[in-house]
């Protein structure tokens, strides 16, 4: 006897075929949901590593900044310092002429000539004094002039104070400059 299959066999491979073009379809989706999640995972991690990454930037910008504010003190530091040491350094250069300015005004004094008061500003230098007669105030003018120490001596007042000219004080104010005399100068 022949066998004959008069079950629908269509209708059965045909649900096979759905039930495995399905579990395929299934399987695809499954794969492809697990590769979308471990590439969002990759991802993740990449920014996460970024985010690592800047806040170790941060941190250590933070002490590069710390330490630019403290380079910052130590040259304000160092300028004041500078500056101090400039100043130092011109008191003691100037320290010696106080006592060239005292030599050379009792040097250049003739006889018959008092000083009654100095006064210095700067290089400005102001003497007041009493002189016997006005021609030993032109000599000590020219005294001061010829002086390496001294320079420009300019009379601003003389005055004779007296019955007659030739018993009679004169009082004189007069301004000069204080220099300091070149290297080929005597000192």
């Amino acid at each position: 006897m022949a066998h004959i299959n008069l079950l629908p066999w269509r209708e059965n491979l045909r649900a096979q075929r759905k039930r495995d073009f399905g579990l395929t379809m299934l399987g695809f989706v499954l794969l492809t949901g697990v590769l979308l999640w471990g590439w969002m995972q990759y991802n993740q991690s990449l920014i996460d590593h970024q985010k690592s990454r800047n806040q170790f930037l941060v941190a250590e910008i933070a002490k590069v900044d710390e330490q630019i504010k403290e380079i910052k003190n130590l040259e304000k530091t160092r300028k004041q310092l500078i500056s101090r040491m400039k100043v130092v350094a011109s008191l003691q250069s100037s320290r010696p002429q106080i006592v060239h300015l005292f030599d050379e005004l009792v040097t250049t004094l003739p006889d018959g000539v008092f000083l009654t008061s100095i006064t210095q500003k700067g290089s400005g230098v102001s003497v007041a004094g009493r002189s016997e007669s006005n021609a030993r105030v032109s000599t000590y003018m020219r005294g001061v002039e010829a002086s390496p120490w001294l320079a420009s001596p300019e009379l601003r007042v003389i005055e004779q104070k007296g019955k007659g000219e030739t018993d009679g004080i004169n009082t004189f104010s007069m301004g000069m400059r204080q220099v300091v005399p070149k290297a080929g100068g005597k000192q």
